[in-house]
């Protein structure tokens, strides 16, 4: 088997944007989401800085069961989800007469877990903590709750592999529809922005400490970069077979022709050039291309020192002297972790639909490294063909993928 994968819709729920519309335009604007929790201050936080995400408002869509069911991150995926079959041309029931799978990127719960923790300590009884908890606090909070809301039949799991757990996740479903498998997979990832899921990268000093301009904190590349920005939500794509596709007269957003992945082998949180690479090469062998095919490269760089550097030294390896334009839109929307490599599919399906490179905002000064690729530093209007992102995790956990329009 060797069938042909492709996008027939999409959406997110994003500190740019909670509809596609919103989000394409923040991406060709260079519009940050990027923001002060002051609640952050007062529970100990070094570094308020957080994307911006707005709560949706399920009541009226959901019925109360279903709502306490829902984690924070659940919550952000539901609504992508439902964006992106929306787009597709999938109802009701559409869902109920065909098997779908759902494959999610998620790789913490911290809000109800803590949330459930500070009931006992206080109140001494379980049965206070409520009964949707433990659907909330589940590593596979998003698969479970999707599923059973839409009434999906076919593959479930949760992808946890750190900042590619999104991208993994659309990798497994490219893989198991070209293998025949599936005939349509529900993918992406989502992020809880709550700050009980961030403390630990605070305490380890992962955040910029440029309080006092927000907008310009998430610095990818930059030589005064000095850490990343947590972010989240949530980003669903639809993935289905070319003829399945076709039959039932979908309209097709690209094709997924290209996934590659790697092991560092190192240090937990020592990011490779090595691992990096070997990804990139994976996903472009996958693929068929060569590294002068690539339009575009979403790279993963979320703007910390030695992340960036060392991202920076693969893509010179592999795109030196090519035209390939490179950006990170983390510089726009913080690092989305778990969310992040279906979130940046979805971005750079944006940028593909409509014909512009979004930009890597706040790029002020190079360093030795960075000086040497070719960036996007402000909006670019082009065609683009392929695109290759990039997604990278503690771990050492590498995943790449490439998209084409459907005609090349």
């Amino acid at each position: 088997m060797n069938k042909r994968v492709v996008v027939t819709g999409i959406g997110a729920w994003a500190c740019i944007g909670t509809d596609i519309d919103t989000i394409k335009c923040s991406l060709y604007e260079g519009k940050s989401g990027i923001g002060i929790d002051k609640a952050r201050i007062a529970y100990g936080f070094r570094s308020p800085l957080t994307g911006i995400v707005e709560k949706p408002q399920l009541k009226g869509l959901l019925d109360r069961r279903q709502r306490a069911c829902l984690s924070e991150e659940a919550e952000y995926a539901y609504m992508a989800a439902r964006e992106a079959f929306r787009m597709a041309g999938v109802d009701s029931s559409y869902l109920a007469g065909n098997e779908v799978g759902c494959i999610f990127g998620n790789d913490s719960t911290a809000e109800a877990v803590i949330k459930g923790y500070q009931i006992m300590a206080e109140k001494h009884d379980s049965e206070l903590v409520g009964s949707g908890s433990i659907f909330q606090s589940m590593n596979s909070t998003v698969n479970m709750n999707l599923c059973s809301i839409f009434g999906l039949r076919g593959i479930n799991f949760t992808v946890s592999a750190a900042c590619a757990s999104g991208s993994h996740s659309i990798g497994l479903g490219y893989m198991l529809i070209k293998q025949g498998l599936q005939d349509m997979i529900l993918c992406g990832g989502a992020q809880e922005v709550n700050m009980y899921g961030m403390s630990s990268f605070d305490a380890i000093r992962t955040f910029s400490m440029r309080t006092d301009e927000p907008d310009k904190a998430s610095r990818p590349f930059d030589r005064d970069r000095d850490g990343l920005i947590p972010s989240g939500g949530a980003a669903a794509l639809v993935l289905e077979e070319y003829e399945h596709a076709r039959a039932r007269g979908a309209e097709i957003l690209c094709e997924v022709c290209g996934y590659g992945f790697s092991s560092n082998g190192g240090g937990i949180s020592q990011p490779s050039d090595e691992g990096s690479a070997l990804a990139m090469m994976r996903a472009m062998k996958d693929a068929a291309i060569e590294a002068d095919d690539v339009d575009y490269i979403n790279a993963h760089a979320t703007s910390t020192p030695r992340g960036d550097m060392v991202e920076a030294m693969a893509l010179s390896r592999l795109f030196d002297k090519k035209h390939a334009w490179i950006s990170s839109t983390k510089s726009m929307t913080g690092h989305e972790c778990w969310m992040a490599g279906a979130s940046e599919l979805v971005y750079s399906i944006v940028m593909m639909q409509n014909n512009f490179v979004a930009p890597n905002i706040n790029f002020m000064n190079p360093d030795e490294y960075s000086e040497k690729l070719h960036l996007a530093t402000k909006t670019i209007d082009m065609e683009l063909d392929v695109i290759l992102s990039n997604s990278f995790g503690f771990g050492g956990t590498n995943s790449a993928l490439v998209i084409k329009k459907l005609n090349k």
